[in-house]
């Protein structure tokens, strides 16, 4: 049976479906290849999690189950929690709907701005919505149509425009997913609020263009831009220790079986640190144990990996990447690009006053699909400096020079080198940096 189209928009050629009563293959068949196309764009195609929820969504809707589509039932059937787990805590499902949100209109901005059908995901809701859009379709900035269409309870429709009689806007045939249209006049009213409508963009984009220039990124902005971005929580995840006196540094690394495991001082300064820059920020920090951490926990948030060797987290999640730590049995920092360098602390000087090195690192991590900043020493100075350093507007300018261009866009890696007196950590130099 055909779509029935209660009212079209004919100044916009837009049309209105009923995203859990579609009736005719050819309509879902059409939303379907949209979300294929949108599911192969990189915003999608890189990530395991917000692929799985909106192609979920989209095909129970046009099955007509969007009546289940609530917090719980998504959280078991697509990131395989238990059934009765707590959502308050555990917020996979809000979160991933916050990025897919995202991700859609950041595609139908690039890539699919000629789409003849969108799909969104409204806020506070997880039943999608479609959009066809007619041939004469204006976009806005967004690159959308300017009205949406999705489920509502009867049929398709569209609001009516200002003096229209509904029974005058269109004439559509039995199963046509395009209205037919004719000419419109438009109203006074219409162009009043047109001009002032352009009027106010006019303005904001004065107001807006000024409070750049007043404030335009510095260094320190552009490392900490892809953490921070539309995040109100950043997790801290550090690493803890506790004492073995036959150990070089004195200390070895806490398992997930230890109940007082402990972090020094170096590492408490460096939470205090990062933790003072996100709250200048406006960034809530939620603060991790690595040892008790599962790989669940750090997909929650963009994270923050605190420490070398004591963080297990920092040694499994650096290995893919061209700079990273070396066995533990012999710590060390290790370049494998072709003809590049190995750093490791002389282990026949004192611990206390052995030069130290850091690893910092910045990159998007398909583990965890989300961006991670790694603050890694050889040992506790080493952390410390490389703290120190990324929360720095003046180092990070020294690391802009060195690498050249916007630090937003890359990831990067930087090896420090860390002067260490009486167990005091000294002021860190750059001995390598890359970025890609």
């Amino acid at each position: 049976m055909a779509s029935r189209i209660r009212e079209v928009d004919m100044s916009k050629g837009t049309t209105h479906y009923e995203s859990d009563r579609l009736q005719t293959r050819e309509e879902r068949d059409a939303i379907l290849a949209e979300l294929q196309q949108v599911l192969a764009s990189p915003h999608f195609c890189n990530s395991k999690r917000y692929p799985a929820l909106l192609q979920f969504v989209v095909e129970n809707t046009l099955a007509g189950r969007s009546d289940q589509l609530k917090e719980r039932t998504l959280g078991v059937e697509v990131f395989d929690r238990p059934a009765a787990y707590d959502t308050n805590s555990d917020t996979v499902v809000r979160y991933t709907a916050g990025e897919v949100r995202k991700r859609l209109s950041m595609y139908y901005h690039e890539q699919g701005r000629d789409s003849r059908i969108r799909i969104s995901l409204p806020a506070g809701s997880y039943v999608p919505e479609f959009l066809h859009l007619g041939d004469d379709t204006e976009l806005d900035a967004a690159g959308m149509g300017s009205p949406r269409f999705a489920g509502g309870e009867a049929g398709l429709a569209t609001p009516a425009d200002d003096g229209v009689e509904p029974e005058a806007s269109a004439v559509a045939t039995s199963g046509s997913t395009k209205p037919i249209a004719t000419p419109m006049p438009t109203s006074s009213r219409g162009l009043w609020w047109m001009l002032a409508a352009i009027v106010v963009v006019g303005l904001a984009a004065l107001v807006g263009w000024r409070a750049f220039a007043g404030h335009s990124q510095t260094a320190l902005d552009e490392f900490w831009a892809p953490i921070l971005k539309d995040q109100k929580t950043v997790s801290i995840c550090t690493g803890s220790v506790v004492f073995a006196n036959n150990n070089f540094s004195g200390v070895i690394t806490a398992s997930k079986d230890i109940e007082y495991p402990f972090v020094s001082m170096q590492i408490a300064s460096s939470i205090s640190q990062l933790s003072d820059l996100l709250g200048r920020k406006g960034t809530a920090v939620e603060l991790l144990s690595a040892p008790s951490t599962p790989l669940t926990g750090l997909r929650e948030h963009p994270d923050i990996l605190v420490g070398g060797y004591n963080n297990q987290w920092t040694e499994r999640l650096l290995q893919p990447l061209p700079i990273r730590l070396g066995p533990e049995v012999t710590p060390s920092i290790i370049d494998r690009r072709p003809k590049q360098g190995q750093w490791s602390r002389d282990q026949s000087q004192p611990y206390s006053s052995a030069d130290d090195y850091a690893l910092i690192a910045r990159f998007r991590d398909p583990t965890t699909d989300s961006w991670l900043v790694v603050l890694a020493g050889l040992g506790r100075n080493g952390t410390e400096a490389a703290s120190q350093f990324a929360t720095s507007p003046h180092y990070m300018q020294l690391l802009k020079d060195q690498l050249g261009g916007n630090l937003v866009n890359h990831n990067l890696e930087v090896v420090l080198k860390v002067r260490v007196i009486d167990g005091k950590t000294g002021a860190p130099s750059i001995v390598a940096a890359h970025s890609w």
